[in-house]
């Protein structure tokens, strides 16, 4: 079984509007998150979608899942936790209880900002999960990296070659999501907001799946303008 969990938690601040959360803001007539959820729902390799929102956006989430989804057995809207790990225990919970999902079951998470990944990257992340355990989507840096420990002045600039940016879907067996996120503190939990790192720490090899400068997340009003014209909405 493979179940696609859509992050969708965030309200949507350093976009700079304070009227919803940017996973709803239209993009060529659609919300952001209907396009992303629109990947997982034709991709031949999932069978479920599983939506962590925002409590204040429950009702939302759910009418437009109504109305462009009405095939409602394969996607299901649940409230999200009080961070990105949070939000994906809840999805994990959900998965079990809902669709019965066992201990080897994948579940392929991603952010509900980035709508356009592609099908391959779905299929490559569902593949490595079930052959490592756990994957993650990146991208070869192609800009110098420069590290400042102090935010004042260069401390190290690591080889470029070795550097690669960070995107989703981020992939893995239930089993061992839950297994290593009842061994995280308190302290790690808030301070860890990416799924891959709780693995890192506890010594798991993370396998690299190949993204692409084209999976970007729309953050901030300039990636909002970069999606339009993708999408041939400007």
């Amino acid at each position: 079984m493979v179940i696609a969990g859509i992050v969708a938690g965030g309200v949507g601040a350093r976009m700079g509007q304070n009227i919803r959360p940017k996973q709803f803001i239209e993009l060529k007539g659609k919300p952001i998150i209907i396009h992303t959820i629109e990947k997982f729902m034709v991709s031949p390799d999932i069978d479920y979608i599983i939506v962590g929102t925002h409590p204040d956006w429950m009702h939302l989430m759910k009418d437009l899942a109504g109305r462009y989804f009405p095939d409602v057995d394969k996607i299901c809207i649940i409230p999200g936790g009080e961070n990105r790990n949070g939000t994906i225990r809840n999805i994990a919970a959900a998965a079990r209880e809902r669709y019965h999902a066992e201990d080897d079951a994948i579940l392929v998470t991603h952010d509900a900002v980035r709508p356009f990944l592609s099908l391959r990257m779905i299929h490559d992340n569902v593949q490595a999960a079930q052959k490592y355990g756990v994957c993650d989507t990146v991208a070869e840096a192609t800009d110098t990296i420069v590290r400042s420990g102090n935010q004042d002045f260069i401390t190290d600039i690591p080889v470029r070659k070795e550097m690669y940016q960070g995107q989703t879907p981020q992939s893995f067996r239930i089993g061992l999501f839950e297994e290593v996120y009842e061994t995280m503190t308190e302290e790690e939990l808030e301070i860890v907001t990416d799924a891959c790192k709780l693995f890192y720490l506890r010594d798991y090899k993370v396998k690299l799946v190949r993204g692409d400068v084209t999976n970007f997340k729309i953050t901030y009003p300039f990636d909002l303008k970069m999606a339009q014209l993708m999408v041939g909405d400007l």
